[in-house]
């Protein structure tokens, strides 16, 4: 009890009332905390950003629209803002992390891509390799197969498939790869079904076994999921 007692205690700072920070997290989780911006003011995303700069020299803010991004930039430190994610990556130092397994992010259509870039960009700044490939979705269906012949030949660990509308793309990949699969249901789509839940639908009822799905527009999610399997999986390679 000791043991899991100490493992639960973390190094926190309360930020104005807005935000209790968990510097720690990534020591028991695996996964640093990052900043959701959605649903924060400007001024807040600043503040949070700066403090978790300070204590642990880098951040990592997801979702976050321009005005947000605009005023993230001000600060000076090494950044990688990606505009088309609503994502930013800030650091004081690069943080040294050891190469971990690989992971493929595959998107639908041009419009997924901004879910598919969160996936991405959070992968690699966890230590991840990728390979990204977009715009292969089902209309085409020749597009997909020279990618899941990559899967293989690559030794890819995970594959990310970021897909709306119909969402019929996770399902299609996994019948042809055989390593985990993990659904992103994005909410790009119209009419009956739309803003992703189609996507989510068919997704969570795929008849490919092998499939893990994740929340409409989770691109974080997904990445931390992938992470984590590949630094499980990385244990026994090096073994």
């Amino acid at each position: 009890m000791k043991d899991h007692a100490s493992h639960l205690k973390r190094d926190c700072l309360s930020v104005g009332g807005i935000a209790n920070l968990d510097f720690d997290r990534e020591k028991s989780t695996g996964i640093p905390e990052v900043i959701l911006a959605r649903g924060k003011t400007v001024k807040d995303v600043h503040t949070l950003a700066v403090h978790l700069l300070e204590k642990t020299g880098h951040v990592i803010v997801t979702k976050a629209d321009e005005k947000q991004l605009d005023l993230l930039e001000t600060i000076d430190v090494k950044k990688d803002i990606n505009r088309k994610a609503g994502l930013a990556v800030l650091k004081t130092t690069d943080v040294k992390r050891a190469a971990l397994g690989t992971v493929a992010v595959f998107a639908a259509g041009t419009s997924d891509i901004p879910v598919a870039e969160e996936a991405r960009i959070i992968l690699e700044e966890l230590g991840c390799r990728t390979i990204a490939a977009y715009d292969i979705g089902i209309a085409g269906i020749h597009r997909v197969l020279p990618w899941a012949v990559k899967v293989s030949e690559e030794d890819v660990d995970v594959v990310i498939v970021v897909a709306g509308m119909e969402g019929a793309l996770a399902s299609v990949v996994k019948s042809m790869v055989d390593v985990p699969v993990i659904g992103v249901p994005t909410s790009v789509g119209y009419g009956y079904g739309g803003g992703g839940t189609s996507a989510l639908m068919s997704m969570l009822q795929s008849c490919s076994p092998g499939i893990t799905v994740v929340n409409i527009d989770n691109g974080f999610g997904a990445a931390a999921a992938a992470y984590l399997m590949c630094r499980r999986i990385s244990k026994y390679k090096e073994g």
